[in-house]
């Protein structure tokens, strides 16, 4: 366990010119210190923040967690706790993510304290997010991809199969497509893929699946239903695009 400096003045004029968020707690998780660089991050002005217990700052649901991996790391033999990823809430509400890495140290009177790091990697952790939806969803319509509607399609065939369940599966496309983009541009016919899209999905029941195949082309995957309500359904589906309101512009 590491001792704190006899002059502990010098570490906390270090800690409050440090970059990053730090934290110092007691070991009931009580903030005794935090720097300007904490108080930014979360949006708290240092009084707010000193006396109250550190799991103030994470989702309720999680904090008796947090609190009991506080306790266990205090009455440990590791002086330094593995860097983990947390989801935190700051002052107004808005989840943050974080990397927080800690180190247990002891003061000149013997008391145990908990140093915690706080480095923000909510901008790297959206940036994963959107990368790991892109890897199965469209980014214009956000519908399941081809690939992934593929991989969605042989799990269905499967269920169905071990289950003895009827699945029907359809395809279908937007006639004429091609000449809104040759007379109204590709904008015009983004926004005509999104708001067809968007009917789609909304016509059909929550557990149908809508893939789009790429350019106009879509397949609709409709477990648990026989044929005739399969046609039924496509017909409903083709219906409501049918009433849709177009453009008169040439």
């Amino acid at each position: 366990m590491t001792p704190l400096p006899d002059r502990f003045d010098n570490m906390a004029r270090v800690i409050h010119a440090a970059p990053i968020g730090i934290c110092v707690t007691d070991a009931r998780g009580r903030f005794e210190m935090v720097n300007p660089a904490y108080c930014d991050f979360y949006g708290y002005r240092e009084e707010e923040l000193l006396g109250r217990p550190f799991t103030m700052v994470v989702p309720e649901a999680n904090r008796a967690a947090l609190q009991e991996l506080h306790e266990r790391f205090i009455a440990g033999d590791a002086d330094e706790e593995v860097a983990r990823e947390w989801e935190v809430h700051g002052k107004d509400g808005e989840s943050r993510n974080i990397l927080a890495r800690a180190a247990r140290v002891v003061d000149a009177d013997g008391a145990v304290k908990k140093v915690t790091f706080v480095v923000d990697i909510t901008e790297r952790k959206g940036m994963e997010q959107r990368l790991e939806f892109l890897a199965r969803h469209d980014e214009l319509t956000g519908l399941l991809n081809r690939r992934a509607g593929l991989a969605l399609l042989e799990e269905e065939i499967a269920r169905s199969q071990r289950y003895a369940t009827p699945l029907c599966v359809a395809t279908c496309d937007l006639d004429h497509f091609k000449r809104v983009n040759d007379r109204h541009g590709h904008a015009a016919g983004d926004a005509v893929l999104r708001e067809a899209s968007s009917r789609m999905r909304s016509t059909l029941r929550q557990h149908d699946h809508l893939v789009r195949m790429g350019g106009e082309e879509f397949m609709v995957i409709l477990p648990g239903i026989s044929g005739n309500e399969a046609w039924r359904a496509m017909e409903r589906l083709r219906l409501r695009l049918t009433a849709t309101p177009r453009s008169s512009r040439r």
